[in-house]
């Protein structure tokens, strides 16, 4: 038996812009934060780098925030953490992300980066567990998002709304990151729907069409981003390397141990780059 949901973004009339707005009024009076000028998106394995980058304000549970979910996975926080930097920048840690997998629809995989420009957050940092495809990358390693292919056949965007995605991952942000840690490579993401992992054979086709990096968030989110008018940077932890290329089975197991072995060195490295952004 179906009940109805009593989510204000299942309302096929709701606008989700008025509901983020709603959610912002909710952090800033749970915070006494009034304005962020930055946020982050910490998926799995970036977790850890919250506590690097500066004095923690305030920490609320998402769930007393308009619109936030619980999250469905392990790895995932389920808080929102206001944040001080040492350069005295406001700083939104997002911990509770909605994936396009849920099946909740695409306003509120990306009602997270609306609350975050509601905010008044001007640079949007998405980051996620993700299979690499480059056989000369690592697990554990981390890579700066250059662009993407959306394999959801979703969008954020509603209506005849157009809106240019060129630079969609920032090249001066990515500037920033490389001046941080000069070896950081980077590739395209593709984001398939999940949960599943990837055949070998659709691998392949991602390599193909011009994909280095196989996951299942994030690009929706930057899409919402771009159309909310912030810069957006994209980092991704090489937690395992994508079926085909790598010979023996995915576990989500592997992808978390694989997070928390790796959460030292890009909790750092990303509390490094926020503090030049």
């Amino acid at each position: 038996m179906h009940h109805p949901s009593d989510h204000p973004l299942d309302d096929p009339n709701a606008d989700p812009f008025a509901v983020a707005a709603q959610a912002a009024d909710d952090i800033a009076r749970h915070t006494g934060v009034d304005h962020h000028d930055i946020a982050l998106t910490l998926g799995s394995g970036w977790g850890k780098a919250a506590d690097l980058l500066g004095e923690t304000v305030a920490t609320i549970p998402a769930t007393e925030v308009t619109g936030f979910s619980r999250p469905a996975l392990e790895g995932h926080v389920g808080t929102i953490r206001s944040i001080l930097t040492p350069a005295g920048r406001r700083v939104l840690v997002i911990g509770a992300r909605t994936h396009y997998y849920e099946s909740h629809g695409v306003r509120r995989v990306v009602h997270s980066v609306r609350t975050a420009a509601a905010t008044g957050a001007r640079i949007m940092v998405l980051t996620n567990g993700a299979g690499g495809i480059r056989r000369t990358w690592h697990p554990g390693q981390p890579v700066l998002i250059s662009d993407h292919i959306n394999l959801t056949a979703a969008s954020p965007l509603e209506g005849a709304t157009f809106i240019d995605l060129t630079d969609l991952y920032s090249a001066r942000l990515r500037e920033i990151a490389r001046s941080v840690d000069p070896t950081l490579d980077e590739g395209v993401y593709c984001q398939f729907r999940g949960p599943h992992y990837e055949t070998p054979a659709e691998v392949r086709m991602a390599e193909r069409i011009g994909g280095d990096i196989v996951g299942m968030s994030t690009a929706l989110e930057a899409i919402a981003a771009r159309q909310a008018g912030m810069e957006i940077l994209g980092f991704s932890l090489i937690t395992n390397l994508a079926a085909g290329i790598q010979t023996t089975p995915l576990s989500h197991d592997e992808v978390l141990e694989a997070g928390r072995d790796a959460e030292p060195v890009i909790s750092s490295l990303l509390a490094r780059v926020v503090e030049k952004l």
